[in-house]
């Protein structure tokens, strides 16, 4: 746990922060404390980049914002000054170079504006070196970043941190898309960097995650300060209450549907590598989790079903009839959707506008009587959507990226749900999405169920599957091991299967 002291790393008073007509920023004061983990808390959209984006120099607060880093005042704090002072970002996407070595990224910030043949790479390599094993880790300084793991590459970002003599360090979403097992790993290699004394900032969606790392939580609401709060005592329903202004009730919701017919039947499905002997069922109005560790076969199961990959063994049926889709377009023409787990690069396309990323999958349906698009059927749908998933937006033309994850997530919604499916794949469809858009995203899921649609719901996050699903199947090593009724079982229970 992170160190008592009395010496601060940062202290914000009364910051403030304008964007022309949008108070992102409102009187914000926060501490923290030398050596020790501290969690920003809030939802997507709170202020909670822009106020490390503050810190770190890349904007400059509103006049009477007072910033002191290790008891020096900062004014017109620059990303250079903020470096020089030992502070360091490691965003979600890690800034890292796929194509250099790890010594070369860890040594990196060392070796800008030298001249190639000058970069002394036998001391960085070295120093790379005595960095690992001040993580107490071990990896191959000359391998390629790109052969890394996404758990290893975060290991390297954090090192390359530790090279520029970081003291105070902010983790923006450092276990998004890590297993059960490397989140682990990371969390006690920040109890590492708390016990040498840098101060870390963590900043995660994921609640529990939270409360076991740090001492201390800022929550922060719509740009203004709730509170600073001990993790001591505290729950993960209480924290989402304090983000989210609302109360988040976690209950069961699983029902009983064994009667209806089933949409989606898969029988003994196998791919080599991948998973092996796969047979279950879907039933209209069903929601099936399927959990598991990363790496279990879920997501490769997945690409079969919507013809991404194809199979060696086994049947796909819909309706009753057996299908073989050969590509995503083929399995939307069967009624299939599928909500991929990389929303950023797979489901939608940043660049573009709202309303043409929610109508990219049925522009065959836009057509006019000339052949072209026609402009008031594509404002048509794309107004329908946006009103009943209530996505909150400007103006459709706005695009897509200016969006917070929650509202991005529905738009992906929105572009499959448009092509009217019988079967909706969502692939851990939160990731990225902070609490209360995420009880938003699952209350949409059930009114879908409701109305008749299947729905197959992949998750790693246990509590996902066990309060929003009607079945649940566990997954490991490419095999169904059991099913699970969420009426019968507990959080906990499921927990100690899967992580067993």
């Amino acid at each position: 746990m992170a160190s008592s002291s009395s010496s601060y790393a940062l202290r914000m008073r009364h910051v403030s922060k304008r964007f022309g007509g949008v108070q992102a920023l409102d009187d914000i004061s926060m501490e923290v404390r030398a050596g020790e983990v501290h969690c920003l808390a809030g939802e997507n959209g709170c202020g909670k980049s822009t106020l490390i984006k503050i810190v770190t120099g890349v904007h400059q607060p509103e006049v009477g914002s007072e910033v002191e880093v290790f008891g020096e005042p900062m004014n017109a704090i620059s990303p250079t000054l903020a470096r020089s002072k030992g502070i360091a970002v490691i965003w979600q996407d890690l800034a890292l170079f796929p194509h250099m070595s790890v010594a070369e990224n860890i040594g990196f910030d060392e070796m800008v504006g030298a001249r190639p043949h000058l970069a002394d790479l036998k001391s960085i390599r070295k120093r790379a070196g005595d960095v690992m094993n001040r993580l107490r880790v071990s990896l191959d300084l000359d391998a390629p970043l790109n052969s890394l793991p996404i758990a290893q590459r975060q290991i390297v970002a954090i090192a390359r941190a530790l090279m520029s003599d970081a003291r105070l360090v902010f983790m923006d979403e450092p276990t998004a898309s890590l297993t059960q097992n490397e989140t682990d790993a990371l969390l006690e290699i920040v109890r590492t960097l708390s016990a040498d004394g840098v101060a870390v900032v963590f900043v995660s969606h994921r609640l529990a995650e939270v409360l076991d790392i740090a001492e201390r939580v800022t929550v922060v609401r719509d740009g203004k300060l709730i509170g600073v709060f001990p993790t001591e005592g505290m729950s993960q329903s209480r924290l989402g209450e304090l983000m989210t202004g609302t109360v988040l009730e976690a209950k069961v919701s699983a029902r009983d549907v064994s009667s209806a017919d089933a949409v989606l039947k898969i029988e003994g499905l196998s791919r080599a590598g991948e998973f092996q002997d796969v047979s279950l069922a879907i039933r209209k109005g069903e929601v099936l989790g399927l959990t598991g560790l990363i790496g279990a076969g879920r997501t490769e199961l997945a690409h079969a079903v919507i013809g991404m990959t194809k199979p060696d063994a086994g049947q796909i049926k819909l309706n009753g009839k057996e299908i073989h889709p050969s590509s995503i377009r083929e399995a939307i023409r069967w009624g299939i959707a599928y909500v991929s787990e990389d929303r950023l690069s797979l489901g939608l396309v940043q660049p573009q506008s709202i309303a043409d990323n929610t109508v990219a999958s049925v522009l065959d349906r836009l057509l006019g009587s000339l052949g072209l698009i026609s402009t008031t059927k594509k404002e048509n749908m794309v107004a329908h959507w946006i009103e009943r998933l209530a996505v909150k937006i400007g103006t459709p033309a706005d695009a897509v990226s200016t969006l917070s994850g929650g509202n991005q997530q529905r738009v992906v919604l929105a572009k499959w749900l448009a092509t009217e499916p019988k079967l909706l794949i969502l692939d851990s469809p939160t990731v990225g999405v902070d609490v209360g858009a995420r009880a938003g995203i699952f209350k949409i899921v059930r009114q879908l169920a409701d109305q008749g649609l299947a729905i197959l719901l992949i998750s790693d996050e246990i509590t996902e599957v066990f309060y929003n699903a009607d079945r649940i199947l566990h997954m490991a090593d490419g095999a169904i091991l059991e099913e699970r009724d969420p009426h019968k079982t507990s959080v906990s229970e499921l927990e100690e299967r899967v992580y067993a």
